[in-house]
């Protein structure tokens, strides 16, 4: 199977990659849903229908509301707080939303990194040897010893069930003599 095509109209498309392309360590990522991160954090997309959604810093979000006449980018019946909807007018002006944009790219490069969920295979880490000991495991021969032997906190455990029991119901019951 290929990528997943893509139902945003083609001039959007391109409008986008134009945007993103005005900062050089930023790569466009996603075949359906095209999208940009940084440290794990998106900060621009496009939806199904080719609408962006652009991740601000507050008072540059507010300025770009009030100046643009827009609102908060709603996805899915919710209001993202951090992402104005970008008017489509303006996306077709690479050069007026570049430098917000660039404000996005440096608001996302000021956060906490986010951690990676990779396995440690996809991060080209080297593969685990078979029959390797893990650290603090026991040997095969004092498993095989003491499987059948109970540890003290497990035997003060189940004698201290028992006591409950018989206070419970009232019964006594005959002590073993060992």
């Amino acid at each position: 199977m290929g990528a997943k095509a893509s139902k945003i109209p083609a001039a959007k498309l391109d409008s986008y990659e134009k945007v993103v392309a005005t900062s050089p360590r930023i790569e466009r990522k996603g075949a359906g849903t095209p999208y940009t991160s940084l440290n794990g954090h998106m900060f621009s997309f496009l939806d199904k229908s080719g609408r962006m959604a652009l991740r601000l810093p507050t008072e540059t979000r507010e300025a770009f509301l009030k100046k643009y006449r827009t609102k908060l980018f709603v996805a899915y019946e919710t209001v993202m707080k951090e992402y104005v909807a970008v008017p489509d007018a303006l996306l077709k002006r690479t050069r007026e939303l570049a430098p917000y944009f660039a404000e996005s790219v440096s608001y996302i490069a000021s956060l906490k990194p986010k951690p990676t969920t990779r396995s440690a295979k996809k991060k080209g880490a080297a593969p685990k040897r078979q029959g390797a000991k893990k650290a603090g495991a026991k040997s095969s021969k004092k498993v095989a010893k003491t499987a059948g032997k109970k540890t003290a906190a497990a035997k003060k455990k189940t004698a201290g069930k028992k006591t409950a029991r018989r206070k419970a119901t009232g019964k006594k019951t005959a002590r073993k003599r060992g």
